[in-house]
């Protein structure tokens, strides 16, 4: 998804999940992805979506309008499944903060490591 004109201040949430080991848990976690990806690119409020791999982390990042925007995507509809489903198939962590501009990749991943974890 384009990273479209932004608002001068939005709620970025950077998300990064390790998969446990098991062919079986790559599916669940890749099913789980999927749809989750697909209804916060169709979220009311939402202004980017972007997923990535990195260093065997799955990422994602997500820009919203505010937080609320955020938190009514994160209890809903096929990402709530996933969330249910969570602690059976991955290992990891998410966190939030208000900002003015989207990290690139890497960034992201520091982010992580430094405050997701």
């Amino acid at each position: 998804m384009p990273i479209p004109e932004l608002p001068a201040s939005f709620h970025l949430s950077i998300t990064g999940l390790r998969v446990k080991p098991g062919l079986m848990n790559r599916l669940r976690f890749q099913y789980h992805a999927v749809r989750s990806f697909m209804q916060a690119q169709k979220a009311p409020g939402v202004l980017h979506v972007a997923a990535r791999r990195i260093y065997g982390v799955e990422h994602t990042v997500t820009a919203w309008k505010d937080r609320d925007a955020m938190l009514a995507f994160v209890r809903s509809g096929a990402h709530l499944e996933a969330m249910k489903a969570f602690h059976r198939i991955a290992e990891g962590s998410t966190f939030g903060y208000a900002t003015d501009r989207i990290p690139d990749w890497p960034e992201v991943h520091t982010l992580w490591k430094e405050r997701g974890v």
